[in-house]
C-alpha cells in the first residue's frame, strides 16, 4: 500500500502543508483553530496517514538539517516565498536550514553539496528561478533530494500547474463576457525545455480553453523577452490592426505593464475599453492602477511541499511522485471588466 504523505492530507483537507505538519506533529501554541485541527486529524484518519517515528528523531541521525541549494533564487526578489515555505517546514520540524547559491555552475554545485555533507546534511532541495530542465549530479547513497520549479533526471520535481493556469485565464475572461481575446508572449524559444518548461504549457492551456469555448484568439503577438517593452510594442501593433480585442492575456506581469502603458497612451480606459489579465503576481501587479488581475506562481507552497516530501523521503518513504504540480491561484483585482 502506498504511504500517505502530509502533502496529500493537506490537499484533501484544503489547508497548507505547514498546518498539517503542525497538527500531526503535535505542536502546541499555534494559531490553528480547533475546528481546522480536528478536520486535519479527521482527514488524516480517513486517508490512513501514519507518522513515521524516524522522521521525529532525525536530529539524532545522520541528517539533522535541510539544505536549500539555489540557482538564482536567493539572489533575486521574485521567489523569496519559496525560501519562506521551506523555512516554515524546517522550523516546525525542529530542523536547521542551510542555504547556498550555485548559480547554475556544476562545479560550484559539487563543492556546495560536499560542504553540506560535511555537516551531516543528506536532504537537499534544489530551487530554480526559471522553470526549465536542469542537470543535477546523481545523489550519493543515503542522500535525498527534490527539485523545485524545474525538472532534473532522476530527481522528483515540483512545478506550478501552468496548463491549468492558462485554462483559468481564458475561462475567467469568457465568464466575464469576453470573446475577442489577444495574447502576448508566445515564442519558439520556449520549445526548448532547457530554456523553459512552463511557457508552452501556459499557452497550451489557453488554447485548450479557447477551443472548449469555440473561440479563436484575434491576435497572437510573439516575443521571448518578457519585459515591459514587449507588452508596449505588441499592444501598439494590436491596436493598429483590425483585431480589436476587448481583452489581452499577457504572458507575465511585466508584459502587462507595457500593455497598460500603450493603452493609456492611446487614451483607452482600463478595464472599460480594454481588459488585461496576466501571470506570476509580482509585487508590481498590486501597484498598477487599476490593480492587475493575475494568476500567481505558488512559490511558498512549492517550498512547503518540497520540504515535506524531502522529510518523507528521509523517513523512508520511497513512494514519491516523479512530478508534483501545484495550483496557481487567481488573484482578482480590477483589470477585467464584465461586458
Amino acid at each position: 500500500m502506498k504511504k500517505v504523505t502530509q502533502a496529500q492530507v493537506a490537499q484533501e483537507a484544503g489547508v497548507s502543508v505547514s498546518a498539517v505538519s503542525l497538527v500531526l506533529n503535535g505542536r502546541t501554541g499555534t494559531r490553528i483553530p480547533d475546528t481546522t485541527a480536528k478536520k486535519i486529524r479527521r482527514v488524516a484518519d480517513k486517508l490512513g496517514y501514519t507518522p513515521d517515528q524516524t522522521a521525529r528523531t532525525l536530529r539524532t541521525g545522520q541528517a539533522d538539517a535541510l539544505a536549500f541549494v539555489s540557482d538564482n533564487v536567493i539572489t533575486t526578489r521574485f521567489a523569496t516565498g519559496m525560501i519562506h515555505g521551506i523555512l516554515n517546514v524546517a522550523e516546525e520540524n525542529g530542523m536547521a536550514l542551510f542555504m547556498s547559491e550555485y548559480g547554475g555552475d556544476a562545479g560550484r554545485l559539487k563543492k556546495e553539496l560536499d560542504s553540506f555533507r560535511g555537516n551531516r546534511v543528506r536532504a537537499f532541495l534544489f530551487g530554480v528561478m526559471t522553470a526549465r530542465e536542469v542537470d543535477i549530479q546523481p545523489l550519493r547513497k543515503g542522500d535525498v533530494g527534490i527539485v523545485i520549479n524545474a525538472r532534473a533526471a532522476g530527481v522528483p520535481s515540483i512545478l506550478p500547474a501552468e496548463h491549468d493556469a492558462g485554462e483559468l485565464a481564458v475561462r475567467y475572461l469568457v465568464e466575464h463576457g469576453h470573446t475577442r481575446i489577444a495574447t502576448i508572449g508566445r515564442s519558439r524559444w520556449a520549445d526548448d525545455p532547457r530554456h523553459t518548461v512552463s511557457i508552452n504549457a501556459r499557452f497550451h492551456g489557453m488554447d485548450t480553453a479557447m477551443a472548449d469555448a469555440g473561440l479563436e484568439f484575434v491576435a497572437n503577438l510573439r516575443g521571448k523577452d518578457w519585459e515591459e517593452p514587449l507588452g508596449y510594442e505588441a499592444t501598439q501593433e494590436i491596436l493598429d490592426s483590425s483585431a480589436r480585442p476587448t481583452a489581452i492575456i499577457a504572458g507575465n506581469d511585466r508584459i502587462a505593464t507595457g500593455v497598460y502603458n500603450a493603452a493609456k497612451e492611446r487614451g483607452l480606459r482600463l478595464p472599460e475599453d480594454l481588459s488585461v489579465i496576466s501571470f506570476d503576481n509580482e509585487d508590481l501587479a498590486s501597484y498598477t492602477r487599476p490593480g492587475l488581475t493575475t494568476i500567481a506562481l505558488p512559490y511558498k507552497e512549492m517550498g512547503q511541499v518540497g520540504a515535506c516530501l524531502v522529510l518523507d523521503m528521509l523517513a523512508g518513504n520511497t513512494d514519491i511522485p516523479t512530478e508534483t504540480l501545484l495550483p496557481m491561484p487567481l488573484v482578482e483585482r480590477d483589470s477585467v471588466a464584465t461586458l
